[in-house]
C-alpha cells in the first residue's frame, strides 16, 4: 500500500510545482486581468505592472503573491521605442508612493511600441522587463520576446 501512495504523492507534487512556475510567465501573466488596467511582466523576484498612454508612463511593483513592494530610494529608466525602427526615447522612472514609479515625457504609445524599463529598488537586484502596453491579452510572447528568470 506504502509503495502505492509514495509514487501517487510525489506525481502530484511535481504536477503542483509545475503550476507555480508556469504561473510566473509573461505568457501567463498576458492573460491575467491586471489590477490596473496596465501589462504584467516577471522580473525577478517582482511583478511589474506597466499602465501607459501618451506622455505618461505609470509602474506598480509587486512580489510573485501580489503584495506590494516598496520602491522609496528606488530609481529607474524607461526605453519607449516606436516600431522596429521607428523614434526611441528615454524618460527616468521616480518613485511616488508605496510601489508606484511614473515617468513622463514627450512620446506616443502606439501598437507598435515597446517599453523596455530598468528598476534598481534597495535591497533588491536590478530588474528589467520589456512591454508591449498596447499588445492584445494572451499575446504573452509577443514578437519573439521571451523572458528569462529564476524563481
Amino acid at each position: 500500500m506504502i509503495r502505492q501512495i509514495i509514487p501517487l504523492v510525489l506525481l502530484s507534487a511535481i504536477v503542483m510545482l509545475s503550476q507555480f512556475a508556469w504561473a510566473h510567465t509573461d505568457v501567463f501573466l498576458a492573460t491575467v486581468e491586471a489590477p490596473h488596467g496596465g501589462q504584467l511582466r516577471a522580473a525577478g523576484p517582482f511583478h511589474l505592472e506597466l499602465v501607459a498612454k501618451d506622455g505618461e508612463l505609470t509602474l506598480y511593483v509587486t512580489d510573485h503573491g501580489d503584495l506590494p513592494i516598496p520602491v522609496q530610494g528606488g530609481h529607474g529608466k524607461a526605453n519607449i521605442q516606436l516600431g522596429k525602427d521607428g523614434e526611441r526615447k528615454a524618460v527616468t522612472l521616480e518613485p511616488e508612493s508605496g510601489n508606484i514609479m511614473r515617468a513622463s515625457g514627450e512620446f506616443r504609445i502606439t501598437p507598435e511600441t515597446s517599453v523596455t524599463v530598468f528598476i534598481a529598488i534597495p535591497g533588491h537586484e536590478a530588474q528589467g522587463a520589456r512591454f508591449t502596453p498596447l499588445a492584445l491579452k494572451g499575446d504573452g510572447a509577443e514578437r519573439g520576446h521571451e523572458h528569462d528568470h529564476d524563481h
